[in-house]
């Protein structure tokens, strides 16, 4: 449980997914009144795909927890990840409530971290500060995800708490910048979940002036919560099931933004392109094959393409095998870039990525055993 002995501003986005588990649904409607002081999570049971059935449940958790702790239960929120359609075991659960209560401590953010990892192998926090209005701010953040990773958002429950002082729209407003730039820029399978919550809560305990509109102070929180949310992403990808390599898809000289984007997530979502990595094998004929099919405007006899710095495929032919030579070493490192040109204008746009390992299939295959 995460709590704020006041009442905080909370901000939140969550999955795109037309299948939500009971505790996005309840978040949903909660959300609206902008305030939250706790927030309950369990993992390893995702409460979708539970009917009417789950959402009690959900409801149910947080009554016990307002109840005992003297709080209004719309201000208690829920999270759950892990296995889809099997119903919360409520009578383990509320008999731990006692406990987990007891358990609250400014000194016990990593015990939260490590409480929710499923397949993840190891903890994700990032902490940072700053200053506001002459104050000292600080926030913390925390991540959960390895697996069933995609853009709006990656499947992943991530927690930020901050003692700023902002109002709610703000608090929107910049949480929805953060995650577009980071969770909303990385896959690991191209899977998008049912659970997926991020929530940002300011209890304004720094003692500044609350803030409303974008200004100086608030620019100077929005960079370092965006690169507290990058520092988590990256962590994320890193971590994929499975995973031997991560590597940034960047495409340029695109004719707009979303042929970009469109073009990125092809070649990061392609088994092909993603277990040719796997396998250290330069076979960039894959990317070319999932740009054609991408849905972005190419000219295939003007594309580029280079593994970090070295070119691999220059106006759509591959390059002479001493130069393939050179490239094909970028790929056995543990990271790299793929940067492909398309050279029809100006656009950008990168994702975040793996390969696909022989170790994901069998997480996956045994995910319920």
């Amino acid at each position: 449980m995460i709590y704020s002995d006041v009442p905080a501003k909370v901000a939140g986005l969550f999955t795109t997914n037309a299948v939500k588990a009971a505790s996005v649904q309840l978040n949903l409607r909660r959300i609206k009144g902008g305030i939250c002081q706790a927030v309950v999570v369990n993992s390893g049971n995702a409460n979708a795909c539970t009917g009417a059935q789950g959402l009690r449940d959900a409801s149910r958790i947080s009554s016990l927890v307002a109840k005992r702790m003297g709080l209004k239960e719309k201000l208690v929120f829920t999270a759950s990840t892990g296995v889809i359609g099997v119903p919360l075991p409520m009578k383990k659960i509320e008999e731990r409530v006692p406990e987990l209560i007891e358990a609250l401590s400014p000194e016990g953010w990593m015990n939260t971290v490590e409480s929710i990892m499923t397949t993840d192998t190891f903890p994700k926090v990032e902490v940072a500060t700053c200053r506001i209005k002459g104050k000292q701010v600080k926030l913390c953040g925390m991540v959960k995800g390895a697996g069933m990773i995609r853009p709006d958002l990656a499947t992943m429950l991530s927690f930020l708490v901050t003692d700023a002082n902002f109002g709610t729209p703000l608090l929107q407003r910049m949480l929805k910048k953060a995650v577009e730039e980071s969770y909303n820029r990385i896959t690991v399978d191209g899977e998008n979940s049912t659970n997926d919550t991020v929530l940002l809560l300011a209890n304004g305990k720094a003692g500044h002036c609350s803030l409303k509109i974008v200004d100086r102070d608030a620019d100077i929180f929005q960079s370092m919560l965006s690169e507290v949310c990058q520092n988590l992403a990256k962590s994320v990808v890193k971590d994929g099931e499975g995973a031997t390599k991560f590597f940034e898809v960047l495409i340029r000289g695109a004719r707009n933004k979303e042929d970009a984007k469109q073009a990125a997530y092809t070649v990061a979502h392609s088994p092909l392109v993603k277990t040719a990595f796997f396998g250290e094998d330069a076979n960039w004929g894959r990317i070319l094959c999932a740009l054609g099919h991408s849905g972005a405007r190419i000219n295939p006899n003007r594309i580029d393409v280079f593994f970090d710095h070295a070119p691999i495929v220059k106006n759509g032919v591959g390059v002479n095998p001493r130069s393939e030579e050179k490239a094909a070493k970028v790929i056995k490192k543990k990271s790299f870039k793929v940067i492909v040109d398309l050279n029809q204008g100006e656009s950008q746009f990168s994702v975040l990525t793996t390969d696909l390992s022989l170790d994901y299939v069998k997480i996956n295959a045994s995910y319920r055993s």
